[in-house]
Parts: structure tokens; sequence; C-alpha cells
């Protein structure tokens, strides 16, 4: 790792072993706005919408963790400009628990600015970065998955652990991991190398990559916190340099000050595209099976979550036990 960027070794066991969750809930969910208007009346961003009803799909997000991440071993990344949407959602958050983006920057800043506040306080940690609008058909089996991810990123420090999801139709409109050779040793699962990502491939592209047994990018993801910062200083040098030079002014009066100034100068960087992408050797994909996925990200995806809530993609149903 210390050939990649230039932060310090953990000491030896300094939270080894600890499990974080990093939940995503920065973006502006503007294909989907159409729809959070007529339900909420306003233009709230999606994850913080009840969309299947009841709970925001934060909110059901954050409670997906219980049980495999305690609370106060969680941390909920957030724009500023979505108060309004966010504070009352997550007013229960001890301060440390919220990341607030002065700005939406994309999600390479949206993901590198916690991890290194994460890295501040549990540089040796291991932790699962997660969406916050998405849809599960099963919370329990899909956390297991999470569970898994966990143990393989453990068996293999070096690697970041996707989750594939089984498709069930040749969707033009997600991302797509071309599994390769199992990795070795591949732990309890079945974890493969990543030869390739295809976004949002022509449909009938779509059906040959499903034929050949390519998975949808679920962009859940589980890793060490220093290989996930390695990964983002080695592809995206700038941005890294730019956030970890406000890093010793995290946790003081000057943070929100020191950070709305680096994100002024900050460009849009997307993680999938520019941070995994050219990044295979350090990626791991293990597909999930038994589990209905969705990123909602569509009224006709909304639309077919609703009619089928528990079986939206029940493809490879397997036990994920």
């Amino acid at each position: 790792m210390g050939e990649d960027h230039n932060r310090a070794a953990a000491p030896p066991g300094e939270g080894r072993g600890e499990r974080w969750a990093l939940v995503l809930a920065g973006g502006d969910g503007a294909r989907l706005r159409p729809l959070t208007r007529e339900l909420c009346g306003d233009d709230r961003p999606k994850q913080f919408c009840p969309v299947m009803g009841g709970r925001t799909l934060l909110e059901a997000t954050w409670a997906r963790l219980d049980g495999v991440i305690t609370p106060p071993h969680r941390m909920a990344v957030v724009t500023r400009r979505h108060e309004p949407f966010y504070a009352p959602v997550m007013a229960r958050l001890r301060p440390a628990e919220l990341v607030v983006q002065p700005d939406n920057r994309g999600t390479a800043p949206g993901i590198l600015y916690p991890l290194l506040k994460l890295a501040a306080r549990a540089p040796a940690a291991a932790v699962a970065v997660l969406p916050s609008d998405h849809h599960v058909s099963d919370d329990a089996r899909f956390m297991t998955w999470v569970e898994a991810a966990f143990e393989a990123a453990a068996a293999r420090p070096d690697r970041l652990v996707l989750l594939g999801m089984i498709p069930d139709s040749p969707e033009s409109e997600y991302g797509w991991i071309e599994p390769g050779d199992l990795v070795s040793p591949a732990g309890p699962r079945d974890l493969y190398c990543v030869t390739r990502f295809w976004e949002k491939p022509p449909a009938d592209l779509a059906q040959s990559l499903r034929r050949r047994g390519c998975l949808w990018n679920s962009f859940v993801m589980v890793g060490a916190v220093e290989t996930f910062l390695a990964a983002i200083a080695c592809a995206l040098p700038a941005l890294y340099g730019a956030l970890d030079n406000v890093a010793p002014a995290f946790g003081g009066a000057v943070e929100a000050a020191a950070v709305r100034a680096a994100y002024a100068a900050l460009p849009a960087a997307d993680f999938s595209r520019q941070v995994l992408t050219p990044s295979t050797s350090r990626l791991a994909v293990l597909p999930v099976t038994g589990v209905a996925w969705s990123d909602l990200g569509s009224p006709d995806r909304v639309w077919r979550a609703w009619q089928q809530p528990s079986a939206l993609a029940l493809a490879g149903a397997g036990t994920a036990a």
C-alpha cells in the first residue's frame, strides 16, 4: 500500500477485525424525481423517500445493517443541500455517524472523504460500502452475503470484494461485471477475479453478457480501509491528495471550512468508472444467489418491485446460508 500513497501503515492490531459500514446517501436521484415528487410533494432524492412504503430507502438500508454492523460502526454520507430531507431521517445519529459533504461531486469523493475520516479512527478496519437507494427482497439473506464478503476480504486483504447479482434480464441500464478465474484461496464461497466491467451495454450485448455468466454490479463493496484508499490513490491521485491534505482538520472546528474549500476545486469523479474499472487486479466478485435486487432507478423498476416485492429477480435461488 505504501507504494500507492503516503499514509502511514496502521500499527499492528489497531482496529484489526473491526467491521464498519459506509452508507452512501449523497446522490441527487434525478431519474426518479417525477415519482418522488408525486409521493412526497417535493424534489427530494429517492433515498429520502418511502418509495417502497413505510420507511425511506435510507432508513431501510440503515436497518438492514442491524445484527451485522453496530450503529457506532456506521457512517452515512449525505450532501449539505439535502439537509431538509436527511435531518428528520437521521436525527438520532451521533455527529460522528453523519458525514456531510458540502456538495455532490460524484461517488469517488463521496466515498473517499468518509474513508479518510474512518482511517483516522480505525485504520486497520474492514468496511462495507452500500448505496442507500436500492431494494433487496430479503434483508437478512442479503446481509449473509455481505458477511461472506467480509470473510473473503479478510482472507484476501489485497482485494476489494464486490457483490455481483445474478441477472434475470438483459438489463441495459445497469453496470455488468465479467468474472474470471477463481481467486485462490477462494474461502468459504466462490470468489472470482474481475476480468472487466461493462457499463450500460446495449440490449444485444447485455443478452450476450447474461449468457456468458456475467453479473450485475450492485455497487456493494467490502474491503480493508487501506485497500480502498490505495485503489483511490492509484487511480485518482489528485483527488486523493486534495482530500488527504485536509485530513488533519478532521474532527476539529475548521473541518467544515477546510472540506468546503477542497470540494470547491474538485471535478466530479465516478468511483465505478474511474476507480474500479482501471483497478481490476485489486478486485474480486462474489456472485449473490437467492436475493432479488434493484437499484430502483426508474419508475418502471419501482413498479416491478411493487408488483413482486419478494421476487424481483430470484435467479439462482440457491442457499445463502
